[in-house]
């Protein structure tokens, strides 16, 4: 049976096309022209690989510390559009500013707070999978979102590639013009493809706010966590998340970083994360399809141990046809680990506390970016070698496979019996009187 999304779901769909844009700048161009302001003033290819690293952990420490409370707020009615517009004009003015910044130091500072904003702005839009569609659409929901960001976001890319040939290749504008029309390029695309959403979202399910907002978002954060600890089936879950993401997050930020430390022609490498995008597209919305059919946590264990594979295949990595490879193979699974997660985990919580829910759920994400990344910086550090560094995430896919293997045994939440009747919160009885009748 054809799957046929709702016009919401497609304006949904789109802010995925208009931050992926974000994401692939990220993991091709940025750490390329980071590496060329750094060489410029002097920085080793070893210390640029771990700066690289060290300012993405700061990054995500950062969503880490705010993305909860955030998420918490964008709980209570009317603020979820209002943080997601806030996060978006940062995130893209910040991407913009990049463009004119030539000291590798401001240079890592803009970079931090622009992928900052872009991280906080995921903390909402995916609670809002829980307003934009039913729990039995999720998965295949997710899925669309993320293989046509991987597409769409293309599009703005070839552009920038375009901009990077006629700056590498042909010399035919300086690198000052090329960074800033390719940072201006991919923040006017995320801005557009944000405007949909923007314009028709309506936020259902929310928390009445009782009293001061900050006050009563972060009384409620702290009743999620006390919840979690009663919901084993969200907190194993969270805590195998945590691991299996690591790696995933940390491939996608470092393989750029990485095969240039290795001294692989940067021309290459891009084309090759263009391939990756390709690739994920049909494998993203063909292993959602396959959804109907398969348990969606057997989706997500097969990609588990995938990515463990890959993941030893790049400790070996040497040669531009190793990650032509490589490429193919993240773009096989990237896609569906990360949508099925979304989906899976959104099915789990109460719909009403999505915003709270899913700031916990960008702690255990994001927060294992920090750790991941972190991680291949320090070993790199330690021994002297990017493919130690990179070998070292191996590890945590076999944690993150485990934990989750005993999340899929643990009953679910709403069969486990609810947190005592005095650690529930006041705003909670009105979000779910709301949520009834909006229903």
């Amino acid at each position: 049976m054809k799957f046929k999304m709702t016009p919401l779901e497609k304006k949904w769909v789109w802010y995925d096309v208009g931050n992926s844009a974000f994401t692939l700048l990220v993991s091709t161009l940025l750490p390329i022209f980071f590496n060329t302001i750094a060489e410029s003033n002097g920085v080793s290819d070893t210390d640029y690989l771990a700066w690289w690293a060290y300012a993405t952990s700061i990054s995500t420490a950062i969503v880490a510390v705010l993305g909860p409370t955030l998420g918490t707020l964008s709980d209570l009615r009317g603020a979820r559009k209002k943080i997601f517009s806030a996060s978006i004009l940062v995130g893209a003015l910040g991407c913009a500013v990049l463009g004119f910044v030539q000291h590798w130091i401001w240079f890592l500072v803009l970079f931090v707070l622009a992928k900052s904003a872009y991280q906080l702005s995921l903390v909402v839009y995916d609670s809002m999978l829980c307003d934009v569609t039913e729990k039995e659409r999720m998965d295949e929901v997710s899925s669309r979102g993320y293989a046509w960001g991987y597409i769409g976001s293309c599009i703005p890319f070839l552009l920038t590639i375009v901009v990077y040939v006629l700056y590498e290749m042909l010399g035919l504008i300086p690198l000052m013009a090329a960074m800033v029309l390719v940072f201006l390029i991919v923040a006017v695309w995320w801005i557009a493809c944000s405007v949909p959403l923007w314009k028709s979202y309506r936020q259902d399910h929310f928390v009445e706010p009782g009293g001061h907002p900050v006050k009563t978002g972060l009384k409620n954060l702290g009743g999620v966590f006390r919840e979690l600890w009663h919901k084993k089936q969200i907190l194993f879950f969270l805590l195998a998340f945590f691991f299996f993401i690591d790696g995933v997050y940390t491939i996608i930020d470092m393989a750029i970083a990485y095969g240039t430390s290795l001294g692989l022609d940067t021309v290459s490498l891009v084309i090759a994360l263009l391939v990756t995008q390709v690739v994920a597209f049909p494998s993203a919305i063909l292993l959602g399809m396959l959804s109907r059919k398969v348990k969606p946590q057997n989706l997500i264990i097969t990609c588990i141990v995938a990515y463990f594979f890959i993941t030893v295949y790049a400790v070996f990595l040497d040669q531009e046809y190793e990650f032509w490879i490589l490429a193919v193979c993240v773009g096989l699974f990237q896609g569906t680990i990360q949508a099925m997660s979304r989906s899976y985990y959104a099915k789990i919580i109460p719909r009403e506390k999505a915003g709270e829910y899913f700031g916990v759920y960008d702690i255990f994400g994001k927060g294992a970016a920090f750790m991941g990344t972190l991680l291949v910086g320090g070993v790199t550090d330690i021994f002297d070698n990017q493919s130690i560094g990179v070998g070292a995430l191996a590890v945590m896919f076999v944690i993150g496979l485990a934990l989750f293997i005993v999340t899929v045994r643990c009953k679910p939440a709403a069969e486990v019996q609810a947190a005592p009747a005095e650690e529930a919160l006041p705003a909670e009885g009105a979000a779910q009187e709301q949520t009834e009748k909006a229903e």
